[in-house]
């Protein structure tokens, strides 16, 4: 798991990551700590609520999620169906019941329709709901009861859906595990029913999602850690226990549109499909990248042969990035809506298992068990329907800004006393074709984005760059405070060695 870390020996460099990162938050204008009236209501919801009168802590539910989360939206159990209407599976599946904890209307209401979602910054997170219900009463921590949505799913022989309901109960997580835990025990082969459920089952749904059409955009992660004394930043691939637990986030989410369109109210998660020009284009990187897109292959098929160890198949990863833009939500009371797929799941989907992190899951799942238990959706619901789709898009915007300003700014202070050495990369988006400007006008300068391969990190680069290449590239800027990281590549024989080891880098 490679990682670049800080020497916060040097305070100066120190002062000025931390000074550019509390910069950029307020720049982002965002909403740090909560007021006296929505910590004062939090802390009374807590003392007044009371668990669901319908109990399912027989089951005994598991979490997994990254180590160290506190927050857990979901738990699930897994079990085998047999009998009369022949085999296949049941999947339980608790979802956080964060509603009972938020008053329509009231300060915590109010509060999380202005943030939106949970913002992740790298000396900790700014959260949607105060840490009391957060990372407390209403989190599915081990050996805890607590109050949930629980999905029911029975499946076929295959992980078809047959049927599904939700409702609320009162449920106990048995255990918190992480995906590394899960990975290397079914890689083991020492993991237990539960584990070798959660592959089997995961397997099936991802063929599933091969069957309809759907794709699913398997980048390596690139996070920013801080351990209380320094940053670094972790590129590693996502594990296949990853895949397999989120194929049950995803049929949640497709089952969640299902009842939402039949019960004829609700807000989606949708995606438009690329369009021709935009799969034209993708193909013809395919084959200049010498991994060519079979004619007969579907498009999440073809995603799913790319080795992101390759480079030319990690720069072809990147570039299908640009496939999955457009993403939005799409609310309706009433007339069901002509658009209703997200495509790149090929499918109806509604964001619906993250109600801790994420506004708009709160309003789904009510939505959903008001219409399993055949109930008028209520009120507070169908008011704020029009307005999600608003409020989720601006707080989208902040948050891919924080995350984005965050790594630059972590990444030039990893590099700022770097400048003008050369680093081995892989070209990831290649500079566009050049092209003649208006007399007395200057082109612009060509430019795209690289893989250093050491320390690990993406960059803009300028010069003539063709997608999968492997290059060598001059650090030419490094500026903590306008979180700046600037690359060029020159022809090889005006280069010094480029580095290309496992030698931590300190900042200066």
């Amino acid at each position: 798991m490679p990682a670049q870390h800080m020497d916060l020996r040097d305070r100066e460099s120190q002062q000025r990551l931390t000074e550019s990162l509390r910069t950029l938050r307020e720049e982002l204008d965002i909403r740090e700590g909560f007021s006296h009236d929505v910590l004062q209501e939090a802390d009374a919801s807590v003392a007044l609520h009371r668990l669901p009168p319908a109990d399912r802590r027989d089951l005994p539910f598991l979490t997994i999620d990254p180590p160290g989360s506190t927050d857990l939206d979901q738990a699930v159990h897994l079990a085998r169906r047999t009998g009369d209407a022949g085999e296949g599976y049941e999947v339980w599946y608790a979802i956080a019941d964060v509603p009972l904890f938020v008053a329509p209307g009231g300060a915590i209401d109010t509060e999380a329709r202005l943030r939106g979602q949970t913002m992740y910054a790298p000396d900790g997170r700014i959260s949607l709901h105060p840490e009391v219900i957060s990372e407390d009463a209403a989190s599915l921590l081990p050996e805890q009861d607590r109050p949930a949505f629980v999905w029911h799913f029975e499946l076929d022989a295959e992980a078809v859906v047959l049927s599904v309901d939700v409702s609320r109960a009162t449920v106990r997580s048995r255990r918190q595990l992480t995906y590394a835990q899960v990975q290397a025990d079914i890689d083991a082969g020492t993991a237990d029913e539960q584990l070798m459920l959660l592959r089997e089952i995961g397997v099936l749904r991802i063929r599933q999602e091969l069957d309809r059409g759907g794709a699913s955009l398997n980048l390596p992660r690139q996070d920013i850690t801080h351990d209380g004394e320094s940053y670094a930043i972790v590129t590693e691939p996502p594990l296949p226990c990853e895949d397999w637990n989120a194929q049950i986030s995803l049929m949640t989410g497709m089952a969640a549109a299902r009842i939402m369109i039949d019960g004829g109210i609700g807000i989606l998660r949708t995606l438009p499909s690329p369009d021709e020009g935009a799969l034209g284009k993708f193909r013809r990187q395919s084959e200049a990248l010498e991994h060519p897109w079979p004619r007969d292959m579907p498009y999440g098929a073809f995603l799913r042969t790319l080795d992101v160890t390759d480079p030319r198949q990690l720069a072809l990863m990147h570039s299908a990035a640009s496939l999955f833009r457009g993403a939005g939500y799409t609310a309706f009371d009433g007339e069901v809506p002509d658009s209703l797929v997200q495509s790149a799941i090929a499918a109806p989907y509604a964001h619906t298992t993250a109600p801790l992190r994420r506004l708009v899951d709160r309003f789904v799942l009510v939505t959903c068990a008001s219409l399993c238990a055949g109930e008028e959706v209520p009120g507070w619901v169908r008011s704020a329907l029009p307005h999600l789709n608003a409020l989720m898009a601006s707080s989208n915007q902040t948050a891919s800004r924080l995350d984005a300003g965050a790594m630059d700014a972590v990444q030039a202070a990893l590099l700022s006393n770097r400048i003008g050495e050369a680093f081995s990369a892989i070209v990831l988006q290649g500079s566009p074709p050049a092209v003649e400007d208006a007399p007395g006008r200057q082109a612009p300068r060509l430019s795209g984005t690289v893989q250093v391969t050491e320390p690990p990190l993406e960059a803009k680069c300028y010069g003539e760059l063709v997608a999968g290449e492997r290059v060598t590239v001059v650090l030419l800027e490094a500026d903590i405070a306008r979180r700046l990281l600037r690359f060029e590549v020159k022809p090889t024989d005006t280069l010094p060695q480029a580095r290309d080891d496992t030698a931590q880098g300190q900042a200066g």
